[in-house]
């Protein structure tokens, strides 16, 4: 699928006058850029339920990326357990699906600056009451959490949440998030930690069936991932911080964590 969204399509034409691809950002005349994604991390990235659109915050800021750099985004799928590996052999060019910057994924690939910052919090079904914060969750052995192998969540729900032990059977493995938020809401388990927007938004569009909980359990930030010594990488960072600097990273915040409805 070829990018072809233009910014004012993306409700941002008050902004139009800033996104030029020429004066003082890089011009990569038309170069395509093979995108993967997972579309399963709202509101970063999903499809959309009612028209099977992939939408999401990351889909518009690589639209606008786009528009500034002056490149032609080809977009492919594929899943979470799978991306870091295909990207540092190269068989894409870019990788977005809200990937934690950590040290030890950049000894297999290269980030770019952070376009987001992010706190970790538990999500719980509304009618919950048997637990009310990290320590009183893990003092109960009949509690299960959900999480995707190998993500901040699974990360933080084994050391911060539980015993450090990451084969520990309180933590049901799936392989997206959404089947983690699924399993939550049937009562299949009883946790799910997710960044604090995310959350926020599936909070919102409950109608009272999800709640936060607790204090928030940590900072992360997310970038693009991009094959080790990649030339994008360097247009990239100067196109997120000339999007930082005019604002329209505050903008697509308002859109896809307050303004949008998952599910609605």
């Amino acid at each position: 699928m070829k990018l072809t969204t233009t910014l004012a399509a993306l409700g941002f034409a008050a902004l139009a006058s800033v996104a030029t691809a020429g004066g003082h950002l890089p011009d990569l005349d038309g170069r395509e850029v093979v995108v993967v994604t997972e579309n399963a991390y709202p509101p970063l990235q999903f499809i959309e339920p009612g028209t099977g659109n992939a939408i999401g915050w990351e889909y518009d800021a690589v639209a606008e990326i786009a528009k500034r750099i002056n490149i032609t985004v080809a977009y492919e799928n594929i899943s979470w357990d799978a991306m870091i590996a295909a990207v540092s052999q190269g068989q894409f060019d870019m990788g977005m699906t809200g990937i934690t910057i950590r040290e030890d994924r950049k000894e297999k690939v290269d980030f770019s600056d952070k376009y987001m910052t992010s706190e970790m919090v538990m999500l719980v079904r509304g009618d919950e009451e048997r637990f009310d914060d990290a320590k009183s969750f893990a003092a109960n052995a009949d509690l299960m959490m959900a999480a995707q192998p190998g993500t901040t969540p699974f990360y933080v729900g084994v050391y911060d949440v539980l015993d450090g032990d990451e084969a520990n059977p309180r933590i049901q493995l799936m392989e997206t998030f959404g089947a983690t938020v699924q399993a939550l809401r049937t009562g299949d388990v009883d946790l799910v930690l997710t960044d604090g927007t995310a959350g926020n938004g599936y909070v919102e569009a409950s109608d009272g069936g999800l709640k936060i909980i607790g204090e928030k359990l940590g900072t992360e930030d997310f970038g693009f991932i991009f094959p080790k010594g990649s030339d994008l990488v360097e247009a990239m960072n100067a196109a997120i911080a000339d999007m930082t600097a005019d604002g329209t990273i505050e903008a697509l915040n308002k859109k896809w964590f307050l303004d949008y409805k998952l599910g609605g």
